[in-house]
């Protein structure tokens, strides 16, 4: 009997719901779905793992780290390169942590990940925001009771100097946080599933970058066909729609289906 795991990514009231601080447009619809999917497959589920996007105020892609040679901070989407930071048009606004942001965006540019985009504070720890969407959660709720199971809960984003789109590994690893190295223990979870069932949000961000760094990261090249994304289920951000594209591309390249919610497995 095949071993089925979901794999639901951030699914979070800040991303979910239209009032959020960084609602992902059709969200709530994709969590929807994803509940009517769960009712309705929920006897071949082995395992769920959660990722949950948590961050502090103070964090490297916030506004509050950064500032102008005014004082002022930037707004939600600016965009910092690495001349911005050389040439000082953005600075950190604590001093001393000015040698560790100019790397931080050299690293990302070396490694062809995205430029820096500050974004509206969100899923902050202990907040609403962070919270499991209210669908999401109910349907969870029916699955644990009825088998008397409970989802792995994988926590990201805490450190506040580097992003942790990925749920494998942060966009620059902090040397001296284990938690942002590579998890290898959830790559071995889903090693060890025969299919594992992706959702969640974005599709542009934090899904795209899971869904590479696990296909990377797998012992084997031929396991990331054990991967089916939901495409119903997950939206990108709205005006990063192209790299929602490129998600898709990934998948063809790599034999990943997509599939649709009504008929996943």
């Amino acid at each position: 009997m095949k071993k089925i795991r979901i794999v639901n990514i951030d699914s979070q009231v800040d991303f979910c719901d239209p009032k959020g601080n960084l609602y992902v447009t059709g969200a709530e619809k994709d969590c929807e779905r994803f509940a009517a999917m769960l009712d309705k497959i929920s006897d071949k589920i082995d395992d769920i793992d959660l990722t949950m996007d948590s961050h502090n105020w103070a964090h490297i892609a916030h506004p509050m780290f950064w500032k102008n040679s005014k004082g002022e901070h930037p707004k939600p989407f600016t965009l910092i390169s690495v001349d911005d930071v050389k040439n000082g048009v953005w600075t950190t606004t604590k001093p001393s942590l000015y040698k560790w942001g100019l790397e931080y965006v050299r690293t990302l540019e070396k490694n062809s990940r995205y430029v820096l985009c500050i974004w509206p504070p969100h899923c902050i720890i202990g907040s609403f925001g962070q919270c499991l969407f209210p669908t999401v959660q109910d349907s969870l709720k029916r699955w644990c009771e009825k088998y008397f199971a409970y989802p792995n809960f994988v926590t990201k984003g805490s450190n506040i100097l580097t992003e942790h789109y990925s749920a494998i590994i942060a966009d620059v690893p902090d040397p001296n946080d284990f938690t942002t190295q590579l998890n290898t223990r959830f790559i071995q979870n889903l090693e060890e599933s025969d299919i594992v069932l992706v959702c969640g949000q974005a599709s542009s961000h934090c899904v795209k970058n899971t869904v590479v760094d696990i296909v990377n990261n797998f012992s084997d090249p031929a396991y990331a066909k054990k991967l089916r994304l939901i495409k119903d289920c997950m939206s990108p951000v709205p005006g990063f729609e192209n790299l929602q594209d490129e998600l898709w591309t990934f998948c063809k390249q790599h034999g990943i289906e997509v599939v649709d919610s009504r008929s996943p497995i």
